[in-house]
């Protein structure tokens, strides 16, 4: 079976090593290069923590254990420790730990003492804070774990087209074609659509309906501060959630910082202003000790890749199953299982998981309403 991936992100990658891995002749066609998109500003938390409905958390459930069925270098199975000092956190928490012991979850409630044995330079929140641990989840260094997967692709044969922007897509009876800006084409049995932000105009090159948030008019639906530091002499081992920062280790003791109640100010089209950089490292010092003189080595707008109802969508989107499109807002999380599910649903062996998240929503009028604006600790 021949078949063109466009999109070389986490996603795309993914798709292309499982299909390879299946004796699939694939040509993955990027536009850029290699993680341009979301990738590269992820906080890459693998989690299905504050996922709903069931039906998205038990997808991003499995694919927290494809991770771990996929380990590397790139992967940090450390776990999550989140704290809550106010009652409106504390009880969300609660509802939140409740919700997800009855799904099967591992979670564990956690004392004080066991908090900074976990992560010694945590800075003490007051008494009466409440602690919980999430020990399955983790974080990745996403361009790592992009190159693992589209290194496997690439060794079992596929081909890497970079500058290659998709500007049609033909399907017939006998197959499909794509054609790129400078006037290649690229036949195939089937084009796998995994376009990350640009989904939306992607599938519209096939005909297909993939709504996609713009994060020029979403603001913190789509967009959010990622603050890397310079290097810090301060021992974190896993993701920290608190009500005002979240943050993880970024490798050569760098820490990523991400602050969810700022998202509203986040512009994609301009820079970081200087006060957001500013507000953000100042709030670590409150987080994490040995962190004076931490400066900002990094500061960008990540954009998330969010389908209109924020829900993946993962499906053929034609009659003639010539097109198959993924969109997702949990990608990093999401793209080891996906490798394999969406693998075989090109091979014709269909997903179970994947079942519920079908493209044909959004023209059957099934699709929900687009997520909320607010977002709140253990969301991403």
């Amino acid at each position: 079976m021949r078949v063109v991936v466009i999109g070389a992100g986490v996603v795309g990658a993914a798709v292309a090593a499982g299909l390879t891995r299946r004796g699939a002749q694939v040509t993955v066609l990027e536009a850029r290069i290699p993680g341009a998109g979301t990738t590269s500003t992820s906080v890459a938390w693998i989690n299905a923590n504050n996922k709903v409905p069931k039906e998205y958390f038990d997808l991003n459930h499995a694919a927290v254990w494809a991770h771990h069925q996929l380990p590397g270098d790139w992967f940090f199975p450390t776990g999550n420790l989140e704290y809550a000092v106010t009652d409106e956190h504390k009880e969300l928490l609660e509802a939140r730990v409740r919700r997800l012991v009855g799904m099967g979850y591992p979670v564990e409630r956690v004392t004080a003492r066991r908090a900074l044995a976990l992560e010694p330079d945590l800075v003490p929140p007051p008494p009466g804070a409440e602690y919980v641990f999430f020990p399955v989840e983790a974080y990745v260094q996403p361009v790592r774990l992009l190159g693992r997967l589209l290194g496997a692709a690439r060794d079992d044969g596929a081909a890497v087209e970079l500058g290659a922007e998709a500007t049609a897509i033909e399907s017939s009876s006998s197959g499909v074609k794509v054609t790129v800006a400078d006037g290649r084409t690229f036949a195939a049995d089937v084009v796998v659509t995994c376009a990350g932000r640009w989904s939306e105009q992607v599938a519209a090159l096939a005909g297909v309906t993939v709504p996609m948030l713009d994060p020029l008019v979403s603001g913190r639906i789509t967009n959010g501060f990622l603050v890397t530091t310079t290097p810090v002499p301060a021992r974190l081992s896993r993701v920290l959630t608190t009500a005002g920062l979240n943050l993880r280790p970024d490798g050569g003791g760098r820490l990523l910082l991400q602050a969810l109640s700022l998202d509203g100010r986040a512009d994609p089209t301009l820079p970081v202003p200087a006060e957001v950089s500013s507000d953000i490292m100042g709030r670590l010092a409150a987080v994490l000790r040995a962190t004076e003189g931490a400066a900002v080595e990094r500061a960008v707008v990540g954009q998330r890749a969010m389908p209109g109802d924020g829900l993946t969508v993962a499906g053929f989107a034609d009659a003639g199953r010539r097109v198959y499109t993924v969109a997702t807002h949990s990608g990093v999380t999401l793209a080891p299982l996906l490798m394999s599910e969406v693998a075989g649903e090109v091979f014709g062996q269909e997903s179970s998981l994947l079942a519920p998240f079908r493209p044909g929503r959004f023209t059957d009028g099934s699709a929900g309403p687009p997520p909320a604006a607010a977002r709140r600790p253990g969301q991403q």
